[in-house]
């Protein structure tokens, strides 16, 4: 107890302590028993995977078992599992998988309040940082994001953003013997942002970098440099079991469906009265055209109204003082960030698109809405440096907070206004359980495959010439086992996706497997000789998911030391 009056007793307590009141009052829809519909609806299909993964010792987690109508699926090869392994500590305590997925969608309000919180009141103090908390957290997107889309990653991808500014302005304006401590929390950072989401890290990496050039300029500190491309290194080989084959083995699944029909980004674009001026609110999807879209891409009238009047506000205190102060640079930038998000979210944006290719996998150019919030958020903190002490300044701050809060209050809740009666049971069986095995079927489907896979895996394997029997199989998460007796020489299929590194044996021998050419699906295939076979089937490593993993395991070996070395130097001064 005496700990607990100890840390109320601190400066940031009681901000803190707000913000998360904040956070957990966006996150009043999800409280309850039940479920809602999302967009994404394969949030505890994800999780389930990732479980099964951990009681079968696959870690990390890379091939899923049931997904892809059954027939496995490399989807933690590629998709970033940070969300899901906290859902695993979730889970360990009890939890549901329905109650993990909610529990994990309000912690993306209440975390990325907290690291608002701390961005913003090194520039405007802990006031400052709690109105930008609070505009963070309760910006339309965010909602649109867990209440409508349920997309759990780019709620996670949230929080990093204002972490990730934070950490890097104070590694190069802090003192040498900070250095590590600022280095660290960069480098986990950066790790949180590439193993929430991918394309959020081709989205703000741009705005990082100019952020720390800003830094650069305005303080003439570059002996920071090296260490701030150390944190850099340093994140990514901590990210490096998922980074590295992200990145040299995207050529072996078909990323080319992730950018056309549906999720060509042209078909995406929002208009200026869509961003602006609607109040529109809906739960259906991003459509074709304009006119029926479903979903709601407002910036929101007071976060976008508030950033032209501060804008105003600082070029009229500018030209007063004739200053730039490191608050005003960060709030111009930032707002800079948020209006050129919008436009890059608008058509007239589309020259940029064309130019840079790899924009093509963002898919939809309201994302930038991230951005959008994400700057938009930041600057209204300054109002308390324009109004300083003054009364009428304080009352009109908390006029405007309320007026977030109203503004958007109908936003933060399920479709329909409330959770629908569903268990883990009634999820994972039946048609719900045939929607989760085929959901996004096509998204990292390997190149083996010439379609996707028209009914369930079924068997194991099967004898599909020669005469045979398959008395025993047993299928894990990353391995089968199957015994064949074949009465003559014959082939027999896998109901397993071919995917590099498939290896088979046969007791000490090692078999070859082929895709025949009249294959659609992508499923392996054997030829036995007659005789009995026991086949022993696993996914093994490639170079790049063993050169990740040890990678990895070296950068979080050296965290540890790191921290270690903090932690003695905390308790013993003298030592430093």
């Amino acid at each position: 107890m005496q700990k607990v009056w100890r840390w109320l007793r601190k400066p940031d307590s009681l901000a803190l302590l707000i913000v998360i009141f904040f956070g957990l009052l966006a996150g009043k829809g999800l409280f309850g028993s039940g479920y809602f519909n999302m967009h994404d609806d394969l949030q505890m299909m994800r999780q389930l995977q990732m479980e099964k993964c951990f009681l079968d010792g696959q870690i990390p987690c890379r091939w899923v078992p049931d997904m892809g109508y059954g027939f496995g699926y490399p989807l933690f090869n590629y998709y970033p599992p940070l969300p899901y392994l906290v859902g695993e500590g979730i889970r360990l305590v009890g939890y549901s998988f329905v109650a993990t997925a909610k529990i994990l969608f309000v912690l993306s309000f209440v975390a990325s309040g907290i690291t608002m919180y701390y961005l913003a009141k090194d520039f405007f103090g802990r006031f400052g940082g709690v109105i930008s908390s609070i505009f963070y957290i309760w910006a339309p997107y965010h909602s649109e994001d867990v209440y409508v889309r349920g997309a759990m990653n780019e709620a996670w991808a949230l929080i990093w953003f204002p972490l990730i500014l934070w950490s890097g302005y104070k590694l190069i304006t802090c003192e040498k013997k900070h250095l590590l401590k600022y280095m660290m929390i960069l480098a986990l950072a950066w790790f949180g942002l590439f193993t929430s989401h991918n394309l959020m890290v081709l989205i703000f990496s741009p705005v990082f970098a100019a952020w720390c050039g800003i830094w650069y300029v305005m303080t003439k500190k570059w002996k920071t440099l090296p260490y701030l491309v150390t944190a850099g290194i340093w994140s990514f080989a901590l990210a490096a079991f998922f980074t590295l084959p992200v990145l040299v083995e995207k050529s072996i699944v078909q990323t080319n469906t992730l950018v056309v029909g549906y999720y060509e980004y042209t078909a995406h674009f929002a208009t200026i009265s869509q961003l602006l001026f609607s109040r529109f609110w809906g739960y259906g999807p991003s459509a074709w055209l304009v006119d029926g879209d479903g979903m709601s891409f407002q910036i929101g009238w007071i976060h976008w109204g508030l950033s032209l009047f501060l804008l105003v506000l600082i070029s009229f205190k500018y030209a007063k003082n004739k200053k730039i102060e490191k608050w005003v640079a960060a709030t111009l930038f930032l707002i800079a960030v948020g209006w050129f998000g919008a436009f890059i979210a608008h058509g007239r944006s589309t020259p940029i698109w064309q130019m840079i290719g790899e924009l093509k996998f963002v898919q939809f150019p309201w994302r930038f809405l991230t951005m959008v919030i994400l700057g938009f958020s930041f600057a209204a903190g300054s109002m308390v440096k324009l109004f300083q002490n003054r009364v009428l300044g304080k009352i009109l701050i908390l006029v405007i907070l309320l007026g977030v809060l109203v503004y958007s209050w109908s936003f933060f809740r399920p479709e329909h206004g409330k959770l629908g009666p569903l268990t883990d049971e009634e999820k994972f069986s039946g048609v719900a359980w045939d929607m989760l095995q085929t959901a996004g079927i096509y998204d990292y489907l390997p190149n083996t495959a010439k379609t996707a896979p028209k009914a369930p895996r079924g068997y194991v394997a099967e004898v599909v010439s020669g005469e045979g029997e398959i008395p025993a199989a047993q299928l894990g998460t990353n391995w089968a086992k199957v015994t064949v007796y074949m009465q003559s020489a014959g082939t027999v299929r896998l109901n397993i996706f071919e995917f590099p590194n498939w290896v088979i044996t046969d007791g000490t021998e090692k078999l070859t497997q082929y895709v025949p050419e009249d294959e659609e699906w992508g499923r392996m295939h054997l030829d036995l000789s007659a005789g009995r076979h026991e086949l022993d089937i696993k996914l093994q490593n490639t170079w790049s998911r063993t050169v990740g993993n040890w990678v990895s395991v070296v950068a979080w070996a050296g965290l540890a030391v790191a921290i270690y070395y903090l932690y003695r130097n905390e308790a013993n001064p003298s030592m430093v």
